[in-house]
């Protein structure tokens, strides 16, 4: 049947009798409570992501009031529904692995479900990215929430929060710095509350890209999940849900190669998350547009890091936000942006940073002529080695491995590098490169953030805090050193990355953008040769035999094949 009409009248179910579907709707539904003059109204859905696994969630419930409160006082009628909730820490094998099928969730409950507009709550990393990607798909108009950050915690004097610092004192642990009871003591402050890291990790940087995209309200990715602000954002996001359900805009007429590259921008000005890239390659792909890498790093030359946040400054989300939080950026690089782009609230972009507040005093967002670092936070290498691509976050990197040559030891998987890193008689010095093979889409599957692989025990004992690094798999957008990531195409499918050796010459010269396997060509096409062909799992069924049919590369920004309409628009231009 039709899913024309609105409201309760929108995609009814197919009994082959259409004033049979709207009588029997009519009739569960008032078993809800609901009176006809409420059914009346502009249908707002509201999904919620709330789940005991989730802290980042944690403040859902209030939220969904909020929301509910702007959506009744805008005339219209909120419904909440849930879906999948992801959180980093509590998904197996990663959560990187579960975010496609968060997407067809969200996708298909939209869908199916009578609603003229939807509400987007999420937060942890890959929550929002699933959800602008099913609502992309699904095209009814919507509006993203976050959940925001949490607040910073204290150790011994000293500021910290998730999720950079949970990394530099476990390194410090590691390497015998300090003991067990400290370890046990800081992890009671890393994480003081409710909400998202409060570093400029992946779920601060997805933030921080919805609101460059247009799909959220300006100002809104930075507010602290426990503040009261973040509560006025969500009734503030529920009104204008109501709107957006009136006016039909939709996500297409958001999400345009022009917004795409907006959101590229931002990402490389604020130095966010590596994972941002796969993320938006995917938003975008589910409208048709095609994410060009090389593209990107050419306006990664001329996008400075204005941002001095973790990791690749010193500051927290919460001190963003005191400065002005993302619309402060966008006005430093507003003579790089699209400003004709059009945002959820029917302004374009030049008629949202028009209407800011004027800028004050701060010392955490930069002027172009004072950068953190003077090209954007992320560049694509390429080379033998990455032929499609890899990414290496430079601002977070340390300046003197940029361009580095060194002895491969290689990691065969996640399992071979845990029984090896820390054995004493590991073949590892100082200027050696770390490399792990197989822990791409297919490989791992589900390309998980092992690509920081830790320092070998015996060599940060000794004090080394940084070596190069080199996977396709991912790291977390809180993590910081010199990491090649994303090497495309994966180990797993046959990409140069299993050719690899111990005791192979690397070099990696960032500035040059390249990335060389220092082997002769005949030599590689032997390895090549003797490389057994990739072969489905025997044996998987389900969600694991969909995910290792359908998935794609880095590149494509692993989402599935068959959800990206066929790519006809490029971005950048």
């Amino acid at each position: 049947m039709s899913d024309t009409g609105r409201g309760m009248d929108k995609g009814l179910t197919s009994y082959g009798d259409a004033g049979f579907s709207r009588f029997l709707r009519r009739a569960f539904i008032k078993g809800m409570g609901y009176t006809d003059a409420a059914l009346s109204r502009p249908i707002v859905g509201i999904a919620d992501t709330t789940s005991g696994y989730n802290p980042c969630h944690g403040n859902i419930p209030d939220l969904i009031d909020a929301v509910k409160r702007g959506v009744m006082l805008a005339g219209g009628l909120p419904v909440t529904f849930p879906t999948i909730s992801l959180h980093e820490s509590f998904s197996h094998p990663t959560s990187m692995y579960l975010r496609n099928l968060m997407s067809i969730d969200t996708e298909e409950m939209i869908r199916a479900q009578p609603m003229d507009a939807v509400v987007l709550i999420g937060g942890c990393d890959k929550t929002v990215p699933a959800q602008l990607m099913g609502a992309a798909s699904a095209n009814v108009p919507a509006i993203q929430l976050v959940t925001g950050p949490m607040l910073t915690g204290s150790h011994r004097g000293v500021t910290v929060g998730a999720c950079t610092d949970c990394r530099r004192f476990w390194a410090r642990y590691r390497a015998g710095e300090i003991d067990a009871d400290e370890v046990a003591e800081v992890s009671q402050q890393l994480v003081p509350g409710i909400g998202t890291c409060s570093v400029m990790g992946t779920a601060s940087t997805m933030a921080c890209i919805a609101e460059a995209l247009g799909m959220m309200l300006p100002g809104s990715a930075t507010a602290p999940a426990v503040s009261a602000e973040r509560r006025r954002i969500a009734e503030a996001t529920g009104a204008e849900a109501v709107r957006i359900a009136a006016a039909g805009l939709r996500p297409a007429d958001i999400i345009t190669p022009q917004a795409v590259e907006n959101a590229l921008r931002v990402l490389l000005a604020i130095g966010g998350s590596t994972n941002a890239i796969i993320h938006l390659t995917a938003i975008a792909g589910r409208l048709g547009i095609r994410v060009d890498l090389d593209a990107v790093d050419r306006i990664g030359r001329e996008t400075p890091v204005l941002v001095d946040l973790k990791p690749s400054g010193s500051h927290y989300m919460e001190d963003l936000h005191d400065a002005g939080g993302l619309p402060r950026v966008l006005r430093e690089i507003r003579g790089l942006l699209h400003l004709d782009a059009m945002t959820v609230t029917g302004r374009t972009l030049g008629e949202v940073l028009d209407a800011g507040a004027a800028a004050w005093p701060q010392v955490v967002v930069r002027g172009a002529a004072d950068p953190i670092y003077p090209e954007g936070g992320l560049a694509v290498l390429r080379g033998n080695l990455a032929p499609n691509g890899a990414i290496i976050k430079q601002s977070a990197a340390s300046p003197e491995l940029l361009v580095h040559e060194g002895r491969a030891v290689v990691f065969s998987s996640i399992e071979d590098m845990v029984a090896r890193i820390d054995a004493p008689d590991l073949e590892v010095a100082p200027g050696d490169i770390l490399v792990l093979q197989n822990i791409g889409p297919k490989g791992a599957p589900g390309m998980p953030e092992a690509g920081l692989l830790p320092i070998p025990k015996k060599l940060a004992v000794r004090g080394i805090k940084d070596m190069v690094r080199i996977s396709d798999g991912r790291m977390s957008g809180t993590a910081a050193g010199t990491i090649v990531l994303h090497v495309s195409p994966e180990a797993a499918v046959g990409g140069a990355l299993a050719l690899v050796q111990s005791g192979d010459c690397i070099r990696l010269d960032v500035p040059a953008r390249r990335i060389e396997l220092l082997v002769a060509a005949a030599e590689l096409d032997h390895r090549r040769s003797a490389l057994p062909q990739w072969a489905d799992e025997a044996g998987a069924t389900g969600y694991r035999k969909l995910f290792l049919n359908s998935v794609l590369q880095a590149e494509d920004g692993v989402d599935f094949d068959f959800s990206r309409p066929p790519q006809t628009r490029k971005c950048p231009a």
